[in-house]
């Protein structure tokens, strides 16, 4: 029997966590992994965690968290934006690993086939209701409260007008192409940002779910037929339900945080179970 495992925000720059990273491995021939973002900061560690990975299991699936799309050295010697993105995605074509721009593939489950989709969405903000009306509100109480997303300073949406202008166009290319899918397909819906709000209301600092998703995709769990939503960004790994859907949120995050945490240990989550597809 194979597993379709899950594990996310791996922030390889830590050696601690390079070292984690280094002691996944499959547990049957057939076990794939999805990785829902937050390899790296660098191409260079991306690269390497996930060459290792795509040599171990029968498939990997990537969707980008905001790490992967910094740009950190200034005058800018790197790519930025949808240009940056893009070269993810070659890079990762190269060693083998599925992007959110290739075909879906199809997991075999122990109840039928079900379709996994890395989804690449980014967010706009809309989750700071959970402390102001307003962006512009929400953003002055981040400030205020000294908590506010590197993003701000090194995500760079080129050749978009703002961060939310590129996260409107992601969510209605990937709408239109998850509305072809049949109808009474199953799914597994993997983003780096959860996809509805709710998972944010546990945040010890509620300032910072601003950078944390998109409330167009409050019902994709409900719409899409998912069977279970991945996702990780919020460093809280957990297993949730919203409207009968399984959530699980499958971080690693950083050594100091895991550290706090001797019960569990981090690393991979199981998804679903079954025959899986190479």
């Amino acid at each position: 029997m194979a597993t379709l495992f899950a594990v996310s925000d791996l922030h390889v720059e830590h050696t601690e966590n390079r070292d984690l990273v280094a002691s996944l491995s499959p547990e049957s021939e057939g076990d794939w992994l999805i990785v829902a973002g937050d390899v790296g900061d660098s191409f260079a560690n991306v690269e390497w965690a996930l060459g290792l990975l795509a040599g171990r299991f029968a498939r990997v699936i990537w969707t980008p968290g905001n790490h992967e799309l910094l740009t950190h050295r200034e005058p800018v010697e790197e790519a930025r934006g949808e240009r940056r993105y893009r070269e993810l995605v070659e890079l990762c074509r190269g060693l083998g690993v599925t992007t959110p721009e290739d075909p879906y593939p199809v997991w075999e489950s122990a109840t039928g086939p079900v379709v996994v989709a890395p989804l690449f969405l980014l967010y706009d903000y809309s989750f700071g209701v959970n402390v102001a009306p307003t962006k512009e509100l929400a953003l002055r109480k981040a400030h205020e409260a000294g908590v506010v997303c590197v993003d701000e300073f090194l995500l760079h949406p080129d050749p978009y007008p703002s961060r939310e202008a590129w996260c409107r166009v992601r969510v209605a290319e990937t709408a239109a192409r998850l509305d072809e899918l049949g109808e009474g397909t199953r799914t597994v819906l993997v983003n780096h940002f959860p996809l509805t709000v709710a998972p944010t209301r546990v945040l010890y600092h509620p300032e910072f779910a601003q950078w944390c998703g998109t409330t167009l995709t409050a019902d994709w769990h409900r719409r899409y037929r998912a069977s279970a939503v991945v996702y990780g960004h919020l460093h809280i790994p957990r297993t949730t339900a919203e409207d009968g859907v399984r959530f699980e949120e499958v971080s690693v995050g950083y050594p100091r945080e895991w550290r706090r945490r001797p019960d569990r240990r981090p690393g991979m989550r199981e998804v679903l179970t079954g025959e899986g597809r190479a």
